[in-house]
């Protein structure tokens, strides 16, 4: 499909084209119509939402990246990058942003994504071997996202010093069933010689972790802008000495700090897609946007949680949902500190003489 609207200069924000906004008005509707209390109470006891995941395989926000040859959408991350910040908002317990991200790495180490979900793992003990014309692989993968449900399972590999994309299926692994606070499967994998493929790519791409950074910023700002609107809306509701607390001064100054954390929550994520669109690496702005991002949903936690009160941590209200969520992705594929360190490793690589040019985008182009 064509893309529309011309590129944009480093610091402008990402054009909203008519297929952009076609694309944010169907998963906004699509959560909205197909996910509610009900559904999240549901999956996070262990039901899987059949009908939610089939409503987003429908309308191929799952394949938004994948080129239009082999099935997808041939968007890009500014395409992804709305639906992944819905699939926050909306808390949605579907492993959509990890297939989003499998899929596109596929797609770059030449590898086919098969039809079904496909995630990644975060983090783990695994070695590949080879064995005759193919791989095997023995160890454990930690904290897989959805492996349960998952067809296939991405990870980082190395085999005497070279860099591979390994996929394993996730039917041949032991698999043991583990959630995060969010109460979203992570699992641990666990295999013994079992048959993976691996492709080498170059040492220069993008590993698994930074792109899982990086839907985990996509989310985070979702969730984020939706924290401040309930924050908003029950600020402008509940009466306390006789008139709504949103007249508090106290209240608020504690509302312009989460608008302000949820716009620099939503530029970073942006930032990000857009430089990994228009440079194909982008590590520097994935870095940035998930310190900032995780920043930013520490503040809109604990705000959110004061503006509530006691209401914000029962069972029945929709706020913890959102952070709890919150409060994992913000642990998930590094830490702020985590990031930070590599951030400042790759300043100190660049060189003093690239530091305020890679600041202010003087050597980038649109």
């Amino acid at each position: 499909m064509a893309r529309e609207g011309a590129p944009c200069e480093v610091g402008d924000a990402p054009p909203m084209t008519d297929t952009r906004n076609m694309i944010a008005e169907t998963a906004e509707r699509l959560f909205a119509d197909h996910l509610d209390t009900a559904t999240r109470v549901a999956a996070e006891a262990g039901t899987w939402p059949e009908a939610l995941w089939q409503e987003i395989a429908n309308n191929g926000l799952d394949r938004v990246l994948e080129p239009e040859e082999a099935g997808g959408f041939g968007g890009d991350w500014g395409d992804a990058f709305v639906i992944l910040r819905a699939a926050g908002k909306h808390a949605a317990p579907v492993p959509l942003a990890e297939t989003i991200g499998a899929s596109w790495l596929l797609t770059q180490a030449g590898l086919d994504a098969p039809q079904g979900i496909v995630t990644f793992a975060e983090s783990g003990t695994i070695a590949i071997l080879p064995d005759g014309e193919n791989w095997c692989a023995s160890g454990a993968l930690e904290r897989v996202p959805w492996g349960n449900v998952a067809i296939v399972t991405l990870f980082d590999a190395s085999h005497r010093g070279n860099r591979f994309m390994a996929q394993i299926g996730s039917s041949d692994v032991n698999i043991t069933a583990d959630r995060n606070i969010g109460r979203d499967p992570r699992d641990l994998f666990q295999c013994d010689d079992t048959p993976v493929r691996a492709r080498r790519v170059r040492e220069d791409a993008l590993p698994v972790f930074a792109v899982g950074a990086l839907v985990r910023a996509c989310q985070m700002s979702g969730a984020i802008s939706e924290v401040l609107n309930l924050c908003v809306t029950y600020a402008g509701e509940r009466v306390q000495f006789g008139r709504p607390i949103a007249t508090f001064q106290a209240i608020q100054q504690q509302l312009a700090i989460l608008a302000g954390e949820a716009a620099a929550a939503d530029m970073a994520a942006q930032t990000a897609c857009r430089a990994l669109d228009r440079t194909g690496d982008a590590r520097f702005e994935i870095a940035s946007a998930k310190i900032r991002t995780g920043e930013a949903a520490g503040q809109a936690c604990a705000i959110a949680h004061q503006v509530f009160g006691a209401i914000g941590f029962t069972e029945e209200h929709h706020l913890h949902h959102l952070t709890r969520r919150l409060w994992s992705w913000r642990a998930e594929f590094g830490t702020e500190s985590v990031w930070a360190q590599r951030l400042g490793r790759m300043v100190v690589e660049q060189g003093a003489d690239a530091l305020w040019p890679g600041l202010t985008g003087l050597n980038a182009s649109p």
